[in-house]
This record gives C-alpha cells, structure tokens and sequence, in this order.
C-alpha cells in the first residue's frame, strides 16, 4: 500500500522499535491528525491542555518556558522525525507550563488522547514503541539537566553544534542562546571564540 511521505515518516520512526503489519500500519494511521502551523504560530501556550502527541514531518518548532521577566527558556527544538507535546498535561489532562512555537512552518501529525488509549487496545504492542519513546525523552532530559550544571557555556553550544549542526542552521542566535541559557551578548561571544579557536 502506498503512504504519504508523512505517513512513510512516522512509520519509519515506529518499525526501529517494533514491527507492524499493513493492517496495523493502516490502523494506526487511521488515529492521527494532520496539523500544519504556520512560522510563529503557537501549538500550544502555557495554561493549555495539550490535546495531541505530535510527531513532525516538516519544519522546526522551539519549546519553551518563560520567566517572570519574561525571558524565554528553550527546553528543545523539534524538527523532522522528532516527537513533541508536553506529556504530562496529555496524560494528565492539566493546564501546560510550557509554549511549542513554530521556528519554521511546520507539519505534523497528532495522536488524541482517545485514539492513544484505543491504539493500546487494538494494538497493544504500541505501548512497547511509547514505553521505550518515553524513556529515551527521560534519559535526554536527565542529561540536559546534567549538562547545564557540569558543563560550561562554550561546552554546551560545541555540543549543541556537533550534535545538532542542520538544526544550528535553522534557528536564530537568539533562540540558541535561550537554550543554552545565557544571553544573546553572551552567545555571540561564545560563538566567535569557538570559531577562533577552530581555525587556529
């Protein structure tokens, strides 16, 4: 059976974990949502309960939280083949601390929470692919945190730029420095002595 590019996408994320066949492929696909945003649009702003699970087939969206001053704190930027959402206000139903703001315009497909809970029990080998997706998402987030307390400035931004150099192109220093959690001055500084240093 033919698929969209998107729907080829999302089942490729799936088959490194478990197995499906064309009937449960179908099934699945059955249960999502196509949602397109434009660039700057919001998927979700604190106070919200987030409706979906997404997974994106096109663009960028950064997540985020904002201080009392109002600065912005990026926890991850989200492009293709990445999963986002806020999880404890989908499994929870609870407002959501946090914004996913679309950096580029962006594609993606949701899962509901009433088609999530169905999936589970038409094909119960889903909570296997979610099990395993949500404790890679726990080990990034434990490392994250490790890294903002263990690792210097220009530690971060040398990792952030091996690790992530197609997303590096995509975002603005601003944005990077809000993820790296110092000012864009800062950043900027940070940036030209890394690449100093790479050229000597």
């Amino acid at each position: 059976m033919q698929h969209s590019e998107s729907h080829n996408l999302i089942l490729q994320n799936i088959s490194r974990f478990i197995d499906l066949s064309d009937l449960e492929a179908r099934k699945y696909l059955s249960l999502l949502t196509d949602i397109k945003i434009k660039k700057k649009e919001f998927l979700l702003q604190a106070g919200e309960i987030t409706p979906y699970e997404y997974f994106i087939t096109k663009g960028c969206l950064k997540v985020y939280t904002l201080d009392e001053q109002g600065t912005q704190h990026i926890s991850m930027f989200a492009v293709e083949d990445y999963w986002t959402g806020d999880l404890a206000s989908f499994m929870t139903k609870s407002p959501s601390p946090y914004y996913i703001k679309a950096v580029e315009n962006s594609d993606l497909l949701g899962i509901s929470r009433n088609n999530y809970e169905l999936l589970f029990r038409e094909i119960p080998k889903f909570e296997r692919f979610y099990r395993i997706l949500y404790q890679r998402s726990l080990i990034s987030y434990i490392q994250r945190s490790n890294h903002s307390i263990s690792l210097s400035a220009e530690e971060r931004y040398i990792e952030f730029k091996t690790k992530y150099p197609e997303t590096l192109k995509r975002i603005t220093q601003k944005d990077l420095a809000a993820y790296i959690g110092i000012s864009p001055e800062f950043m900027s500084k940070v940036i030209t002595k890394v690449n100093r240093e790479a050229k000597s």
